[in-house]
């Protein structure tokens, strides 16, 4: 019963891959004066949260001008975290499966960065917006360290296990050494 619920289990999940493509999609999907204006709020409530914790009494001239120098670097942040997230989403289940090491990497990354490529694509046909290469390396720094992260985390949450296993293995051999 137990091998049947992780059989009907596991296929599901890859729903959160599947929900951050859709939530990459949706926002590739914006106009470009839309995403302009989404980042720029962003980058404007960055200062004011800034300005409000550490005091510093800026006025609406600084923060509009701080907002300004900060927009271009909070987009590119944006495309790392979005895919850092998308790396982590779709590295986990593939994990689960049984894909180790570089297999893993090859695989996760070849999805990711094959979906940053397709997602370039829908942009190019979206008002105000257009395809870059620039992009999509800038989405492979965050897809390479959310995979990193997967193996990181899931390799210090399987070294115990590791441990217990060649514990078990040893001694199995020290008895057939006695026999």
């Amino acid at each position: 019963m137990k091998r049947f619920f992780f059989l009907l289990i596991k296929p599901l999940s890859f729903l959160p891959a599947l929900a951050m493509m859709y939530l990459i999609f949706t926002f590739s999907a914006q106009t470009g004066d839309i995403s302009s204006e989404l980042s720029y709020r962003v980058s404007h409530k960055i200062v004011t949260v800034g300005d409000q914790v550490l005091d510093t009494g800026f006025t609406e001239g600084q923060i509009e001008e701080y907002t300004e120098k900060i927009h271009g670097p909070v987009r590119k942040l944006a495309h790392i975290g979005e895919y850092f997230l998308l790396a982590v989403a779709v590295s986990f289940p593939l994990y689960v499966y049984g894909l180790r090491g570089f297999p893993l990497v090859l695989l996760a990354g070849a999805l990711c960065v094959g979906f940053a490529f397709l997602d370039e694509q829908h942009q190019s046909s979206v008002s105000g917006r257009g395809a870059s290469v620039r992009d999509v390396m800038i989405d492979s720094i965050g897809i390479f360290l959310g995979i990193t992260v997967v193996r990181i985390i899931c390799w210090t949450a399987l070294a115990p296990s590791r441990f217990m296993e060649k514990r078990r293995q040893r001694k199995r051999r020290k008895k057939k050494k006695k026999k």
